[in-house]
Formats: C-alpha cells, sequence, structure tokens
C-alpha cells in the first residue's frame, strides 16, 4: 500500500501546487493525457499521485479513501460539517487566496453592514410577501454566517452559474461569493458589505483523520511531511 496524495487535476491550481511541492524536492507530473488522472511523485517513496477536481477531494479525504489532499479551505469547510473531525490542516500554501463574501446592488445607498441587510430584508419581506433571495454555491458557511451575525428573513438559492449575474437576471436580491479582486463584483454593479467577509479562503494541504494507516505508510507519510515541512 501507499499514501495517496490527491491534487486537483487541472488549471492553475495543479500547476501551482505541483510547483509548491517541486520547491520542496517532491516533483509531481501526469502522466498520459490531459484526459487520463493518473501521474507520478518523484524525490520520496512511497507516495500515490491521484488527480481529482477541487471539489471532490474533500470528499475523498473525509471517506479516507485518499490520505493527503489539496483543496481551498472554502470547499472544506462547505462540503465538510464538522471538518476538524475529519481532517487536519497541515499546511497553507500561499496560492488559491479568495474571499467568500456577502454583496448587495451597489444603488442600495442605505445598505453597508449586516445590520442593514437584516432590516433591508425584514422591510423586502412585508412589501413583497416572499423572503430576500441570497445567491449563492456555500449555503452552509452563508447560512452558519447570517446566522451568527444576527440575519433573518432571507432564503438561499442555489446558483448553478455565475452568481454574480444573478442580481441583474433578477432571480437573486443579493449574493453570496468567492472573489479575490472584487472586479465581476463591480462590473455587475454590486458593493460588498463591510462587514460581509465570511471566510478568507486558500489553498491547503491537508490530512485525513479518517484512514487507518498501517507502518509502511506512516514511515511513508513522515518521510513527505518532513520533505515538505508539514510536520
Amino acid at each position: 500500500m501507499s499514501i495517496k496524495l490527491g491534487v486537483p487535476s487541472k488549471g492553475r491550481l495543479m500547476e501551482k501546487t505541483f510547483d509548491w511541492f517541486g520547491e520542496r524536492g517532491v516533483v509531481l507530473s501526469r502522466t498520459g493525457s490531459d484526459r487520463e488522472y493518473s501521474g507520478a511523485v518523484e524525490g520520496v517513496d512511497g507516495i500515490e499521485l491521484v488527480l481529482l477536481s477541487a471539489g471532490e477531494i474533500p470528499r475523498e479525504l473525509a471517506a479516507g479513501r485518499i490520505h493527503l489532499g489539496v483543496t481551498g479551505t472554502d470547499l472544506i469547510r462547505e462540503k465538510l460539517g464538522g471538518w476538524e473531525r475529519q481532517v487536519e490542516e497541515l499546511a497553507p500554501l500561499g496560492f488559491g487566496h479568495a474571499d467568500l463574501i456577502i454583496a448587495v446592488p451597489a444603488f442600495w445607498i442605505d445598505v453597508d453592514l449586516l445590520d442593514d441587510l437584516d432590516a433591508a430584508a425584514a422591510a423586502f419581506r412585508t412589501e413583497h410577501g416572499f423572503r430576500l433571495r441570497i445567491a449563492t454555491k456555500y449555503h452552509r458557511l452563508v447560512r452558519e454566517f447570517l446566522r451568527d451575525h444576527g440575519v433573518a428573513d432571507y432564503q438561499l438559492v442555489d446558483s448553478q452559474g455565475a452568481t454574480e449575474g444573478t442580481v441583474k437576471n433578477e432571480t437573486a436580491e443579493a449574493v453570496a461569493d468567492i472573489t479575490s479582486t472584487g472586479d465581476t463584483l463591480r462590473a455587475n454593479h454590486l458593493k460588498i458589505l463591510k462587514d460581509g467577509l465570511v471566510l478568507k479562503s486558500q489553498a491547503t494541504l491537508f490530512r485525513s483523520r479518517m484512514v487507518e494507516c498501517d507502518n509502511a505508510e506512516r514511515r511513508a507519510l513522515a518521510g513527505l511531511l518532513e520533505r515538505l515541512g508539514a510536520r
């Protein structure tokens, strides 16, 4: 058996993850064509590379099917309830930075804070007879955040496509989405609430707490983490 390391299978996340490991003497590479999700590991023994989508990695860690995985802290906390019991955060990788935020239409001049959003939501329900809609892909994180900050009279609606466009398309009144620069939000005439930061996320190396290692796997894992400086 070997230690299974799950890494994003494409794009800049994959490239930057390969770079991060390579800088620490562990060379990750994709084998076969772009359609094949297999890879190789050089520089340390007993490690198997598994290429997955970033969104699959939290589930595979929680199921104990991979020992280690690189994915965003936002995906871990959204997809895994009680995530600390299922995975251990080993090392932030310093890339893939993004903020999960609450944003509202820029012309809502009286809505700058979460308390303002709560008041606007109550007024919206009184006027329209249904709850103010917030479009998001992050239901768990946003629901917990708004609950903790006393915002009520809203409903979360699932965003399958471009979340920022839901207000313009009149399928939501506000959004909760990931942003790195805020440019797309501004282009869609949205503003971030001043206290609307739900979570700061970045690519991070996680270890599964849900898999048992034999002696050989423990040695392989210890050797890899020592090489990475993530013990």
